[in-house]
């Protein structure tokens, strides 16, 4: 849960920054976003990737969990 918050936060820090030093340089290409492109459809569909970012992270971590615990289980039985 905190490296999609991290995650986020950096993202969010680099797309400010990176957008800054794009419009200094001049020389290279950038991606033109503003109000018409933003429409709702695309907004939930970013909501929507961030979810399903977000549940497959979850999912994830308890397969992992699920796992190591498995195995866990195994080497004190062998002990």
């Amino acid at each position: 849960m905190w490296a999609i918050v991290i995650d986020t936060v950096v993202a969010i820090i680099a797309a400010i920054v990176g957008q800054r030093l794009l419009s200094r340089l001049n020389g290279f290409p950038s991606i033109p976003v503003n109000e018409a492109t933003l429409s709702p459809t695309s907004i939930i569909a970013a909501i929507a990737l961030a979810v399903a970012s977000l549940i497959g992270a979850i999912l994830g971590g308890l397969a992992g969990m699920r796992f190591h615990r498995r195995v866990d289980r195994v080497n004190l039985e062998r002990q």
